[in-house]
């Protein structure tokens, strides 16, 4: 079966080799928002030939073509997600490194009135929120 990553190299004219296909479907696969060196990790161990070079080359090349978004979490790594079909935000656990993907629609209006009012039509944004759990559900900081 073709990952979904996988398909969209294939949709923009890529040469898919067995180690790219290996590395997009491990991408595809990912819950969560791995750096490449956990990429590597997932990959060799589906094909222990394939090095980090490799999977660095590939990553660089799916980010150019607009297949894969970096991020940096504050952590000194590059993270990796799929491109979304539709937009959403992150919350950022500085104590697990756990990332929550969420959408707010109060948050894009705020963000639509903010732009109106210094005179621009908001065209993109990236919000990543950090933040550390309460101790109870309840409190608030």
């Amino acid at each position: 079966m073709i990952s979904r990553i996988e398909q969209a190299c294939i949709d923009k004219g890529m040469k898919m080799t067995d180690q790219r296909r290996i590395i997009a479907r491990v991408l595809s696969e990912s819950a969560d928002h791995p750096d490449v060196e956990e990429v590597y990790r997932r990959s060799t161990a589906i094909d222990p030939r394939i090095s980090i070079a490799t999977v660095y080359r590939t990553v660089r090349l799916f980010e150019e073509a607009s297949i894969l978004e970096r991020h940096d979490f504050g952590d000194g790594r590059a993270r990796y997600e799929e491109a979304p079909d539709e937009h959403h935000d992150h919350l950022i656990d500085m104590q697990s490194g756990r990332v929550i993907e969420f959408t707010s629609t109060e948050i894009e209006a705020l963000q639509r009135e903010i732009a109106r009012r210094f005179g621009f039509r908001l065209v993109g944004h990236r919000l990543e929120l950090y933040g550390v759990a309460l101790t109870s559900e309840h409190e608030e900081a």
